[in-house]
């Protein structure tokens, strides 16, 4: 099985959970199955129409899917898929 790899801020929605083992064959699927696994992170990570959000990046191994083929990146049953989510704030 694929996994997605959760950052420490969406923990909170997963029980802590680190590491999501996913059967989806694509991007989109396999995030659309940790969402529906942990309520409270689809939220956070789709918009009104169910796209992966913007100021999310995904990667499929080492490459940003918005390089591939975006949510539409077929995920092999070996793949690690990673979740980073934006950071801003602070001042100088």
């Amino acid at each position: 099985m694929a996994k997605i790899i959760i950052p420490t801020p969406l923990r909170k929605f997963t029980d802590n959970t680190s590491i999501f083992e996913t059967t989806g064959n694509t991007v989109q699927e396999a995030i659309e199955q940790l969402a529906h696994a942990h309520n409270g992170l689809e939220r956070h990570l789709f918009d009104d129409s169910r796209n992966i959000r913007s100021f999310i990046r995904v990667y499929l191994g080492e490459d940003d899917i918005n390089s591939l083929q975006k949510g539409a990146t077929t995920v092999a049953s070996n793949a690690i898929i990673s979740i980073v989510p934006a950071i801003a704030g602070g001042s100088i």
